[in-house]
C-alpha cells in the first residue's frame, strides 16, 4: 500500500490486496466461509449502485457533453478553471470522485489543446476539485461510504458537516491555481497537437434517465427509511432497464478492481482484528501519547496515515477507535482533503495523471509529482483547516 505496488512485479495495491487474502486463507488464519463473511455486503453493494448509476451518464455521453459546453462558452482561462472547479466538485459529491476525473480528463485535455492552452493547471484543479467536492457527502467517494456505513451516520446529518468545508474548499482550490498559474495558461507542454480522442455521443434521453435516478437517489438517501445500499442497488437495477443500452456495456464500466480492493481489505481487516492486533497498535500508540480516540490527533494521524498507506485501508484500521462523537465527520474530512496533499495520496489524482500520460501530456518543468505538490500542498493545508476550524465550531454548537 505505501509503494503502490511490489518493486520488480506489476502487482498494484489491488493485486497486492487480494494476494494477501488469499494467504491469509492458505495459511489458516482465517477460513474461506469467515473471509466471505467478513466482506461488507452493504458497501459493496452501495458502491455497484453508485458505479452504475455513473456507467448511466458516462455511455450517454453526459461528462463530454458538459465539458465541451463549458468550453465553448468560455471568455478566458480562469472563467473556465473556476466552471471546471465548481462542476467537478459538485458532479463528485453525487458520482463519486473517480469515476468523474476518469471521464472529464481526456475531454479536457482535448479542450486544452484545440484552445491552445496548457492543460496541466486544469488537470490539476480536476484532481483537487474532484477530491474536495467529494468530502461534502457520504457518497462522494469510497472511505465516505464506508464512514457512513459503518458508523450509521446520517446522510442528511453528514452533510451539515460536509458540504460547508466542500463549498470553502472549491473556493480554495480556484484561488491556488488561479494565482500559482495567473498569465502562465498558454500552452506550454511538450504533448503533441494531433491526439484523438474517442468521444461518447451526447444521448439526450439516456441523460435525462440518469439525472431522474440520481436525483430520486439522493432524495431518498437524505428521507427515506430503506438502508443505503438497498436504494443504491434499487438505483442501479432501474439503470440496468434499458432497451437501448445492454447490460455488458453497463457493466464493463463498473470499477471492479475497486469493488475487489475493498473485499480484500475487508478480508484482511476482519483478520488483522480477530487476532487483536488493531487494539495493540492503539494501546501502542497511546502509550507514546498518541491518543487517536480524541478529536484533534485522530484529525492529524488520519491526515499523515492517508498518505502512508492509503484512505481506504488506513479508514478500516482506524474505524474501532472512532468513539468520538465527531469522529466519522473527522475521518472523511481528513482523509479526503489530505488526498490533495501528495499525488498518490488519492486515487483520483493517479486516474487523472494516467490519462494524461497515456495522451502524452507531460509538464513542460518537472515531474507530475513536483508538479502536483506545488499546488497541491497550499490546497491541502488550507482546505484541511478551513475543516478543522468547521467541526470545530459544529462542536462548540453542539454542545
Amino acid at each position: 500500500m505505501i509503494f503502490g505496488g511490489v518493486p520488480g512485479l506489476r502487482l498494484d495495491r489491488t493485486g497486492a490486496a487480494l494476494v494477501g487474502a488469499i494467504l491469509l486463507c492458505a495459511s489458516g488464519v482465517l477460513s474461506p466461509v469467515a473471509a466471505w463473511q467478513a466482506i461488507d455486503v452493504g458497501t459493496i453493494g452501495l458502491l455497484l449502485g453508485l458505479m452504475l448509476v455513473s456507467a448511466q451518464f458516462r455511455l450517454g455521453g453526459f461528462y463530454s457533453h458538459l465539458t465541451y459546453w463549458l468550453a465553448a462558452r468560455r471568455s478566458s482561462p480562469e472563467r473556465l478553471l473556476f466552471e471546471l472547479v465548481l462542476v467537478t466538485g459538485s458532479l463528485s459529491a453525487l458520482l463519486t470522485n473517480d469515476v468523474v476525473c476518469l471521464a472529464i480528463a481526456p475531454v479536457l485535455i482535448d479542450i486544452c489543446r484545440k484552445s491552445s492552452l496548457d492543460p496541466v493547471p486544469f488537470l490539476l484543479a480536476l484532481c483537487a476539485a474532484s477530491n474536495t467536492g467529494s468530502c461534502a457527502t457520504l457518497i462522494g467517494n469510497p472511505q465516505n461510504m464506508l464512514i457512513g456505513q459503518s458508523l450509521q451516520i446520517s446522510f442528511t446529518h453528514f452533510l451539515l458537516d460536509g458540504v460547508v468545508p466542500g463549498v470553502l474548499g472549491l473556493g480554495v482550490v480556484f484561488f491556488v491555481l488561479a494565482r500559482s498559474y495567473r498569465g502562465r495558461f498558454s500552452l506550454a507542454t511538450t504533448c503533441p497537437q494531433s491526439m484523438q480522442i474517442v468521444e461518447q455521443v451526447y444521448d439526450r434521453t439516456q441523460t435525462r434517465k440518469g439525472i431522474l435516478i440520481l436525483t430520486a437517489l439522493t432524495v431518498g438517501l437524505m428521507w427515506c427509511p430503506l438502508p443505503r445500499e438497498v436504494l443504491a442497488m434499487m438505483a442501479g437495477s432501474v439503470v440496468l432497464i434499458s432497451r437501448r443500452q445492454s447490460t455488458y456495456q453497463l457493466l464493463a464500466l463498473v470499477d471492479w478492481p475497486l469493488l475487489l480492493l475493498f473485499a480484500a481489505l475487508f478480508i484482511i481487516n476482519h483478520a488483522l482484528t480477530t487476532q487483536g492486533h488493531p487494539a495493540k497498535w492503539l494501546t501502542s500508540l497511546r502509550a507514546h501519547g498518541i491518543d487517536v480516540t480524541q478529536p484533534v490527533t485522530l484529525f492529524l494521524v488520519t491526515v499523515l496515515g492517508s498518505n502512508l498507506i492509503s484512505n481506504v485501508p488506513l479508514v478500516m484500521l482506524l474505524l474501532p477507535a472512532a468513539t468520538h462523537q465527531q469522529a466519522g465527520p473527522i475521518l472523511a474530512l481528513s482523509s479526503t482533503l489530505s488526498g490533495n496533499l501528495f499525488l498518490v495520496g488519492s486515487i483520483a489524482n493517479l486516474i487523472v495523471v494516467e490519462q494524461a500520460t497515456r495522451l502524452s501530456v507531460k509538464p513542460i518543468r518537472g515531474s507530475w509529482t513536483l508538479v502536483h505538490l506545488r499546488t497541491g500542498l497550499p490546497i491541502a493545508l488550507l482546505t484541511l483547516s478551513l475543516s478543522a476550524g468547521w467541526l470545530w465550531l459544529r462542536a462548540q454548537f453542539a454542545n
